[in-house]
């Protein structure tokens, strides 16, 4: 789930625990945040069997609690600032934030599917695009484009790189393909604490905003839009659209800063990064 950066927004993804430093983590939490986000990954894995023509988006919202209970695990979404669902599902020209009711999934549509378990303490936090049957070329695009400026901002983090290079990997990117970004959410630090500081913009200059080190722990989730970037809210406080009815997809990562660059901790273990299109794997 992403964070806010417009403050005229109420701070939905505000967390009571958040504080405006940014935490630096060791081994061990290194090593919490793989397991977190490897259990997200398989639940991730999961969905994509379920999703086809006629699913409805709360049957992937029950095999997500049934997952995390069966895994030890809880769903962070669940309850949290009021929000009722163990996941988010976001369609067509939803952004984020997509409530997973009695919506039938159709063929041609995409779907993100965004999943953030609590595994000890920790939090694993990533989201996919689901293809429904065939695509259109404009949607497979679309996917592909937004893909490629998650993986295009995350292969920016190294110690001493700064966070607007991340923003304007993904911008540059999303836009020399003809696509915008979303301004109005970000990722977000994570571990401990579902939305910490600091925000990770999908917009920037390159050289500004703090510097990477070494321990950070963080999100990389760029929506990229077929038309303009601009966003509404509708009337349930939560789903987020597009306000030209554009389609959007989304990607995220959990991701840590290393020594010499990055950990992934939400891979898929087998490489469904994106079910119904092939997309090109990237590591550090």
């Amino acid at each position: 789930m992403n964070g806010y950066i417009n403050l005229s927004v109420a701070p939905k993804a505000a967390d009571a625990r958040r504080t405006a430093a940014i935490k630096l983590y060791g081994p061990d939490a290194f090593e919490g945040m793989r397991r977190a986000g490897a259990l997200t990954a398989r639940c991730l894995d999961g969905v994509a069997d379920l999703v086809r023509d006629g699913t409805a988006l709360a049957q992937i919202d029950v095999f997500v609690r049934d997952f995390a209970s069966a895994h030890g695990a809880q769903p962070a979404t669940l309850g949290y600032q009021g929000y009722q669902y163990a996941c988010c599902t976001s369609v067509n020209h939803v952004v984020c934030h997509g409530s997973p009711t009695g919506k039938v999934l159709r063929n041609g549509d995409i779907v993100n599917v965004d999943v953030t378990l609590i595994l000890d303490g920790w939090h694993g936090d990533s989201s996919r695009m689901y293809v429904i049957e065939v695509p259109g070329l404009a949607a497979e695009r679309l996917i592909r484009v937004a893909y490629e400026a998650m993986m295009q901002g995350i292969a920016a983090v190294r110690p001493g790189a700064r966070l607007g290079d991340i923003g304007h990997a993904i911008q540059s990117y999303a836009q020399s393909r003809r696509c915008s970004v979303v301004r109005d959410f970000c990722g977000h630090g994570i571990g401990q604490v579902f939305h910490d500081s600091p925000d990770i913009l999908n917009f920037g200059r390159p050289g500004t905003g703090p510097e990477l080190r070494e321990g950070m722990i963080f999100t990389v989730e760029p929506m990229v839009n077929l038309g303009r970037g601009d966003v509404k809210t509708l009337a349930d406080d939560w789903t987020v659209v597009t306000r030209d009815k554009s389609l959007s997809a989304q990607f995220e990562h959990s991701i840590g800063v290393t020594a010499d660059g990055y950990e992934i901790f939400t891979l898929s273990p087998t490489g469904r990064h994106s079910p119904g299109i092939t997309l090109r794997p990237t590591s550090a």
